[in-house]
């Protein structure tokens, strides 16, 4: 089975080769001190740094889950991805956290727990804990990763199993991200950018060709998904999920559930390299703006592979039950089958079915028809359309050859662009935050690359095992949104907003939060996500406490260093207190802005994300109420934020009051 031309093999190999390249390229300016490695020197305009925040943003693995969201849902799918899809946490960082983070002149977000907490035990053990829990964040980010890209590359060269797939692109994107460090991520970002928009506009060219009324793709998707509310673009309370999407039922209640997780992580984002590396105040918002603005294309480009997916999957499977029967005979031939295995064993059984039992290829061609071994891969662990891979299908599929290579580079670049930041982000903690502050404090330049080059491998090769056990994509990014970002959580969010946090309850309470994720994946991986955030989360949260209390507060000094630098709002009264009258009315009319922006920020930013997929399938009166809802969100972003969006002088010293 040959899908791809020698013109897509060949548009894939110069693209691999350009990264390639492009790493050599700027190894030598990379790797004159660890600032250049790791934040480009902060020499960088915003907006390349924003579109490089897109590009990461915007993985391959993501936009196959998402399309399979919107393949099942139509429009609405959007508010289930308010896990992280869509990126509500820029909100934040658009509003505030990002120019607080700035401000600390830091190079990494372990660091920033010194600069927060100071050099007693307290603040040395936050920093270390923050490197580990960065770093066990990246494995299962790198899982999630591995997970989608073997899926996704596995279906264009079926000759390859999903987990050999995954291993030749990992190889690639960890050579040239070790090569050319922030340089080679922001670069090759603005590159993938360039390649996701050309893939985007074709795919939505298509899909809207197939389109011939709104009422005809209706009835389609009901007869496909089985949703009679496909074209609905807002969250009912309750609405049909297909088997293996059961817990998204309550349809209301679990969007609630993901905006109130949204506001207790999102206080606490903004500490990634991209502010960092910001020049300004004014910087760290743009960064952000034009970031979740340009992730705008990202949604019309996925309904368009969902609406290719209805009319491919109604072609390859016309009688309803025949999903159903072909799992069965898989499950009753091997009966000790696990959802993590399913992926691979359907890549054996059409690939090598001399291997397995004949009577299985026999009945899944009495099934299926003669192309059961073209239709195989499709077929989920519970009988379903295994909407996961709705998106290489419609490109392999429905996209013309010679397109198709260059989408197909495109959605590589995609899944490159998050690879090489994450993989940047947690090896510069690493290597700043424990090799070189307590290890060898005085390494050279070249040893701290090589320990830089040697951890990557390691790091990568660990969230590789964990992303070939990974039952789903559905099943890594929930652990990962709803498990161990909840575990982390509260003392992210407490060491922005009360003066009285300490080093050791950040300390403990990441401990225990991210030890209580990791054991939940491995002893209780069944819980639904609902379960997760809430346990989780309070675990962190009574151990956070408990650890702030046993412990003296952080030194005045510093506390006093942070608060005039990063000017914070929250509870830090024994400091606002002593501001002079100008500073804090200065402040308070900055934290008012601030704070007011917020909701227009959240609101504008989902009713751009809807209106593209409401146009393109044609419900209009939808579309007019979300651009009416669009405008008054712009409105509130130029008064609350643009106008007032300026850098403020630090506020040291304070004054001692009477």
């Amino acid at each position: 089975m040959h899908y791809l031309t020698a013109l897509d093999y060949t548009l894939i190999g110069l693209y691999f080769l350009a990264l390639i390249a492009l790493g050599v390229f700027l190894q030598k300016r990379a790797s004159s001190s660890m600032e250049e490695y790791f934040l480009a020197g902060k020499s960088l305009p915003w907006w390349a740094i924003g579109i490089s925040g897109m590009s990461w943003s915007l993985d391959m693995t993501g936009t196959m889950l998402i399309t399979s969201l919107l393949f099942l849902l139509g429009p609405r799918g959007l508010f289930l991805e308010f896990r992280g899809g869509v990126p509500l946490g820029l909100v934040f960082v658009m509003a505030w956290t990002g120019k607080w983070h700035r401000r600390s002149n830091c190079m990494t977000g372990a660091e920033w727990q010194a600069y927060r907490f100071g050099t007693d035990l307290g603040g040395h053990a936050s920093r270390i804990l923050s490197a580990v829990a960065g770093i066990v964040f990246t494995i299962g980010m790198l899982a999630y990763l591995v997970k989608g890209s073997g899926l996704f590359v596995s279906t264009f060269i079926p000759q390859l199993s999903p987990a050999a797939a995954s291993l030749i692109l990992v190889l690639v994107t960890t050579f040239y991200t070790v090569t050319s460090g922030f340089y080679g991520v922001v670069y090759s970002d603005i590159l993938q950018a360039f390649l996701i928009l050309v893939g985007a506009v074709l795919v939505i060219v298509i899909a809207v060709s197939k389109i011939e009324s709104s009422a005809e793709l209706s009835q389609l998707a009901l007869e496909v998904t089985g949703s009679p509310d496909w074209m609905t673009s807002f969250p009912q309370i309750k609405t049909f999920m297909p088997a293996g999407y059961e817990m998204y039922e309550c349809f209301l209640m679990f969007t609630v559930f993901l905006l109130l997780r949204n506001i207790i992580i999102g206080l606490g984002t903004g500490n990634t390299p991209q502010y960092f590396a910001a020049r300004s105040d004014k910087e760290c918002g743009k960064i952000a703006c034009l970031w979740s603005a340009l992730l705008t294309f990202r949604w019309p480009m996925m309904i368009g592979y969902a609406i290719l997916g209805l009319f491919l999957v109604k072609q390859m499977f016309p009688g309803a039950d025949q999903l159903s029967a072909a799992a069965e005979q898989i499950h009753l031939a091997l009966p000790n089958l696990s959802k993590a295995q399913w992926p691979d064993i359907l890549s054996d059984i059409a690939n090598t079915p001399a291997i397995h039992p004949p009577q299985l290829s026999q009945n899944l061609e009495a099934i299926l028809g003669k192309d059961w071994r073209v239709h195989l891969p499709y077929i989920s662990y519970e009988g379903t359309v295994l909407a996961e891979k709705i998106l290489p299908a419609a490109l392999l599929y429905m996209i013309p050859a010679g397109l198709r290579g260059l989408i197909l580079v495109s959605l590589l670049a995609a899944s490159m662009s998050t690879f090489d930041s994450t993989v940047n982000m947690a090896t510069a903690m690493f290597t700043r935050d424990i090799y070189q502050a307590y290890l060898r404090p005085r390494a050279a330049i070249r040893e701290l690359l090589w320990v830089s080059y040697l951890f990557t491998v390691l790091m990568v090769a660990a969230g590789f095992v964990m992303g070939y056990y990974a039952k789903s994509i559905n099943d890594v990014w929930g652990w990962i949104t709803m498990g161990l970002l909840s575990g982390l959580a509260i003392p992210g969010v407490l060491r922005l907003y009360w003066w009285r946090f300490n080093g050791a309850g950040f300390a403990i309470g990441t401990f225990c939060g991210m030890a209580a994720a990791v054991l939940q994946r491995i002893f209780w991986p069944d819980w639904t996500e609902q379960t997760q955030f809430i346990v989780l989360t309070l675990v962190s949260l009574i151990f956070t406490i408990a650890g702030t209390y046993i412990a003296s507060p952080t030194s005045k000094k510093t506390l006093e260093y942070f608060y005039s630098t990063t000017k914070p709002f929250g509870f830090w009264r024994p400091f606002s207190k002593r501001l002079s009258p100008d500073i804090k009315k200065r402040l308070q009319r900055e934290h008012r802005n601030d704070i007011l922006s917020l909701p227009f920020i959240f609101l504008g930013m989902v009713c751009l994300y809807l209106l593209p997929m409401q146009l393109i399938i044609g419900t209009f009166k939808a579309f007019v109420i979300t651009f009416f809802l669009f405008l008054v969100g712009v409105a509130g972003i130029y008064l609350f934020w643009y106008k007032n969006n300026s850098d403020l002088p630090d506020i040291l010293p304070l004054e001692e009051k009477q």
